[in-house]
């Protein structure tokens, strides 16, 4: 390569930098740990369309940039549908994974997150848990990390050092996600749909379809309401 073709690659590159600023800015802004996998194959796609347009001469330019744009594209549609159905995020994202529930560990949970033990309390230490007796629940996120829920006398405050009781940690559980009833979840919790619709309507909801998110904690319904502005939006910019 000579002296010109080299200098030919510049206008390219600086071309497939704002493309691919505009195809990122259309998909979203994610961090790489929260990237589900659907967004990590379009993200390898990408870089690859890119790599050939800038070296191979042989590829159309115009075809390149067209198949990142279609991709993009595409990206935000899968992303918008996730949104607006569960049956599809979790096709598409998954669910979480429970690996210890109430102190046990869980095999199936293991097998279907294809981690083994090792890797699972390598995960425990790094978070600062070397004691796996002091874990109450812990979850693999469909994003990959694992939350985890200590026990009550292994929270970051020692409250078995200061002598004070304290209560049981409990999960939290979705009931309504986006307006619609999680079934299965209100079962669990031993709740009705009708119960969760009167605790709506003495909050003073017409209809779940006002609800983004609604959890049960520690005994309590708590709703949280659709398009809540925030009025600290200039903080962020």
């Amino acid at each position: 390569m000579d002296i010109v073709e080299a200098l030919e690659i510049i206008p390219k590159c600086i071309l497939s930098i704002i493309i691919l600023f505009i195809v990122t800015k259309i998909i979203g802004k994610k961090q790489v740990s929260q990237l589900s996998l659907f967004d990590y194959v379009v993200g390898i796609s990408i870089g690859n369309f890119i790599a050939e347009m800038v070296i191979n001469k042989e590829v159309q330019y115009i075809d390149g940039v067209v198949a990142m744009l279609v991709f993009g594209i595409f990206s935000y549609i899968v992303s918008w549908l996730s949104m607006k159905s569960i049956v599809f995020r979790r096709f598409t994202i998954g669910v979480p994974t429970m690996i210890v529930e109430n102190g046990k560990i869980i095999e199936s949970g293991l097998k279907k997150t294809n981690i083994d033990i090792n890797d699972f309390l390598e995960q425990c230490r790094l978070q600062g848990y070397f004691d796996l007796n002091d874990i109450s629940y812990a979850i693999m996120e469909a994003s990959g990390d694992i939350s985890i829920l200590p026990k009550d006398n292994a929270t970051p405050v020692v409250k078995k050092d200061l002598k004070i009781k304290g209560t049981n940690a409990t999960l939290t559980a979705n009931l309504i996600i986006d307006g619609k009833f999680l079934d299965k979840n209100i079962k669990g919790c031993n709740l009705t749909i009708k119960k969760i619709r009167d605790e709506l309507r003495k909050e003073g909801y017409s209809s779940e379809e006002e609800i983004l998110l609604a959890i049960y904690s520690n005994n309590k319904i708590i709703f949280y309401k659709k398009e809540v502005d925030t009025k600290n939006y200039s903080l962020l910019e």
